[in-house]
């Protein structure tokens, strides 16, 4: 009797993410087909050339990242640091794990992206000086079960009683 919390990773469709000429991925997502809760799965296959997500952290979600094959380069926090088969790195919620991987390696760069789910979570992105709010699930969960999800400005910002009646 087959169960729904194992799967193998060629019966999972690859989604493909690009945008401009800097980013572009393909990943399966291994937690979210075994109907993982609390701990997602991502099989990601990076390009040479191309990079992952924009530059990021987590307030509330640790992720970590296992290479796979491939070379390429981590942004982490001020450093680049480079990566290859066999590395492990964990990514704790916090400004100083803001992270990043490119490719600058002749072949696909493969790895496993760990991450806990839990909601809420807030994501800053230091390049673009966003922040992303997330409630109800979080990036990378159930969008139909997602209560908000924003990117806004850092400097976005209202004093606490601006529109508020007196």
């Amino acid at each position: 009797m087959a169960s729904p919390h194992l799967i193998h990773a060629e019966d999972v469709p690859w989604t493909e993410l690009a945008h401009g000429s800097r980013v572009a991925l393909k990943r399966k997502q291994l937690g979210a087909a075994a109907h993982g809760r609390k701990l997602g799965c991502s099989l990601v296959e990076l390009p040479p050339g191309r990079r992952s997500w924009p530059l990021h952290y987590h307030l509330g979600n640790e992720e970590a990242v296992y290479v796979l094959s491939g070379t390429g380069s981590l942004r982490l926090g001020t450093e680049t640091l480079p990566v290859r088969e066999g590395d492990y790195v964990a990514l704790p919620p916090g400004a100083e794990c803001a992270h990043q991987l490119i490719n600058d390696g002749p072949e696909p760069l493969r790895y496993l992206c760990f991450s806990t789910m839990e909601a809420p979570d807030v994501l800053v992105y230091p390049d673009s000086k966003k922040v992303g709010v997330f409630a109800g699930a979080a990036p990378g969960g159930d969008k139909a079960a997602r209560t908000l999800m924003a990117y806004l400005p850092l400097d976005a910002q209202v004093d606490y009683w601006e529109g508020e009646e007196p």
